[in-house]
């Protein structure tokens, strides 16, 4: 079956696969723990997920996961990239040593497929047995060791969230493996098994491809019906024998791309009556019971605002505490560089530059983990998957295909990824609809401009008692950007991308207890990476900050009158104007010329520009939040900012495209300058349109006052 040679002098290269809700990444979690790292295949904007882990006691392996598929097919670019990595056709990558294949024991016929594939393929391959236990409560019981003996490949169970396995799957991977080579097993109709063997054998010799390379480029050919003429990648020969092969299926009445499916799962359903005993008749499981309410047409949507209310209840109760232990924390060290740094500009920028800057932004890291902790609980619960099932509904009625749902929800994390999980879907006119309005939900860079807003200006009264009236405008500026997103979409779709949407199948995994270890692991993640970018390129714009708005010196004046004159005061009162219709003032304008690169980086200049008024730096600082509540203006001595200022500066936060590496991503997706562009115009105006009615309108209810 498979010969093992242990190699104990290179790092192996390992790939994890599998379907989609097969617990290919709880696996990969399980394996890899903290040496793991997430970035993106060089020239290319698919996330790249990786981890370093010892296989034995002097040997290791990378382990790379890659993104679910359902089959060797490629529907999306995503899904071409990750089997291009698999199949060693990627430059960007080392080539695959030995590839874990997760089976979702509780669905075993359909995992199937793709690990046929992969077998056909000759490719070294460990099938993981995964979800036994959901298998045990339908009454499913799997001999291994048959499965093994008829697919010919090692088959080893695991439990990741409990442990099991894990070590005899590390001694699996130890070994060498060499399947032996075999010929394909499943069969296909005779005239279609004659044609299929003729195009390998002309495939082989013509092409120089070896014997699995040529079958699966045969099948590619016959059950496909993409044209031919111009395929500069085969000769002439091949064209005509595919075309010609093609028209006799054809005028047969065999569905060329149904017959192969069927075909090979005809041998699966063979290979699972060998190695599967049902024990029970099918119960009603608890996912169908739960399903029963969650997927309702009325309750269904209840309960999903339900969660979302409770989400944001939380990440304002729960993180208020952290976030005054995070806000003391930069206060003491700000009172530690007073005492021993002699009075001067090098004090100012580090204790109103530096310091004020990031912990602007950083104070904001307890209430980015609770969300990401509940999204993450969410997911992992299954939960998510019927969400984008309820979706689907709203998605269809403005054009969107359901798989939209997944980019957007994504989008609320970060407009980036969720503007590359666009490749799932198959129909381009509705990837660039997706990809255009992906931007308008709210994203984490967001959540600091919103909380401080709210918990500044927002009183924090109860509603029903239950829900506190800052959760609920929270909740309410993300349902307002996923309904701005639909009702653009809708939009676009009847204009200048019309077109029908193709039908949503989507699986709903089983509800299943959230593995903990890889929520914390993505909470690790995420906290780092925000960390990061706070120790570096936030700290970088709030020293830049400091130096445009404490220069050019003047001679005399208060420190509210050099700001004004500083090199930023002078920007932001350049705009002014512009800006003033929705009531906004020179300060907020200097906040929105550097939030321009990243949205969170208003919050850091607004903390910077109002600290170096502060002259009082031995008495120690107030929050951002104080200073904004105390600000008057000079002359009227009327508050600046206000309840409206607050909901003003909230909705323009929500439609505006303040990112540029989202408009660099939307390039380099797009290929061209033309739709990021034409994204920064409409998202523009939207957000200048939507802010001055609103600002209008509070001055029409005295919001203003």
């Amino acid at each position: 079956m498979i010969q093992l040679e242990k190699s104990r002098t290179r790092v192996r290269q390992i790939a994890i696969i599998g379907n989609p809700n097969s617990g290919k990444s709880t696996l990969f979690n399980a394996l890899t723990g903290l040496r793991q790292k997430v970035g993106n295949y060089p020239g290319v904007t698919v996330e790249k997920k990786e981890g370093r882990i010892p296989i034995d006691d002097t040997s290791e392996a990378v382990i790379i996961d890659l993104p679910g598929a359902y089959s060797l097919t490629p529907n999306s670019p995503d899904e071409q990239i990750a089997i291009d990595i698999l199949l060693g056709k990627s430059p960007q990558s080392s080539p695959i040593d030995i590839v874990i294949c997760t089976i979702d024991a509780s669905n075993l016929e359909r995992n199937l497929y793709l690990a046929t594939q992969i077998i056909d393929w000759q490719i070294p391959v460990i099938l993981a047995l995964t979800m036994l236990d959901v298998a045990e409560k339908l009454g499913i019981r799997i001999d291994t060791s048959v499965l093994s003996h008829e697919l010919g490949v090692q088959v080893v169970p695991v439990n990741a969230l409990q442990g099991t396995g894990i070590n005899e799957l590390k001694k699996a991977l130890a070994g060498d493996y060499h399947p032996f080579p075999r010929k394909r097993v499943w069969r296909l109709p005779e005239i279609v098994e004659e044609e299929l063997d003729e195009l390998t054998a002309l495939l082989e010799r013509h092409e120089s491809l070896s014997s699995a390379e040529a079958l699966h480029q045969a099948i590619h050919l016959l059950s496909s019906n993409n044209g031919l003429l111009n395929d500069e990648t085969l000769s002439r020969e091949i064209v005509n024998h595919v075309q010609k092969d093609r028209e006799r299926l054809d005028f047969l009445e065999i569905d060329r791309q149904a017959v192969f499916v069927e075909s090979r799962y005809a041998w699966i359903k063979h290979v699972c009556s060998k190695s599967v005993t049902n024990t029970m008749a099918p119960p009603l499981s608890f996912s169908d019971r739960v399903d029963r309410i969650v997927l309702h047409r009325v309750w269904g949507y209840v309960i999903f605002l339900g969660l979302m209310a409770v989400l944001f209840q939380s990440v304002f109760a729960w993180a208020t505490l952290p976030m005054e232990w995070i806000s003391s924390g930069f206060d003491w060290i700000g009172r530690k560089v007073v005492e021993v740094m002699p009075p001067g500009d090098l004090r100012n920028l580090t204790v109103n530059g530096a310091l004020s800057g990031v912990s602007a932004v950083v104070v904001f890291l307890p209430q980015i983990l609770f969300l990401f902790l509940f999204l993450g609980l969410l997911e992992d619960s299954g939960y998510m998957a019927r969400a984008a099932f309820l979706m689907d509904r709203l998605m269809s009625k403005v054009g969107l295909h359901g798989k939209s749902f997944i980019p957007l929800l994504s989008s609320f994390a970060c407009a980036i990824p969720g503007i590359m999980a666009t490749r799932t879907i198959d129909s381009p006119k509705d990837r660039l609809a997706t990809m255009l309005v992906a931007p308008l939900m709210s994203c984490s860079a967001r959540l600091p401009v919103y909380t401080l807003l709210i918990s500044a200006f927002v009183p924090g009264v109860m509603v029903a008692g239950i829900f506190s009236l800052s959760g609920l405008t929270l909740l309410s500026l993300y349902l307002f950007g996923l309904i701005t997103a639909l009702v653009m979409a809708w939009l676009f779709k009847k204009t200048f991308l019309r077109g029908a949407p193709p039908a949503f199948l989507l699986e709903l995994p089983p509800y299943r207890r959230p593995s903990m270890k890889s929520i914390l692991l993505q909470m690790w993640e995420r906290s780092r990476l925000f960390l990061k970018q706070a120790g570096t390129f936030i700290l970088g714009v709030s020293i830049v900050l400091w130096f445009l708005a404490s220069y050019p010196r003047l001679k005399d004046g208060s420190p509210s009158e050099q700001l004004k004159q500083s090199f930023a005061g002078q920007a932001g009162q350049f705009i002014e104007p512009l800006i003033q219709p929705l009531g906004f003032d020179w300060k907020i304008g200097i906040g929105l010329i550097g939030s321009i690169l990243q949205r969170e980086v208003f919050v850091s200049t607004m903390g910077t520009i109002y600290n170096i008024q502060n002259t009082n730096l031995e008495e120690g600082s107030i929050s951002l939040r104080e200073q904004l509540q105390r600000e008057r203006d000079p002359v009227t001595g009327k508050p600046t900012f206000t309840l409206l200022t607050a909901l003003c500066l909230m909705v323009y936060y929500m439609l505006a495209m303040q990112c540029l590496s989202t408009v660099a991503v939307m390039r380099r997706e797009t290929n061209g300058w033309k739709w990021p562009l034409f994204q920064i115009g409409y998202m523009t105006l939207l957000a200048y349109g939507a802010t001055f009615i609103v600002y209008r309108g509070g001055l029409m209810l005295s919001l203003g006052d």
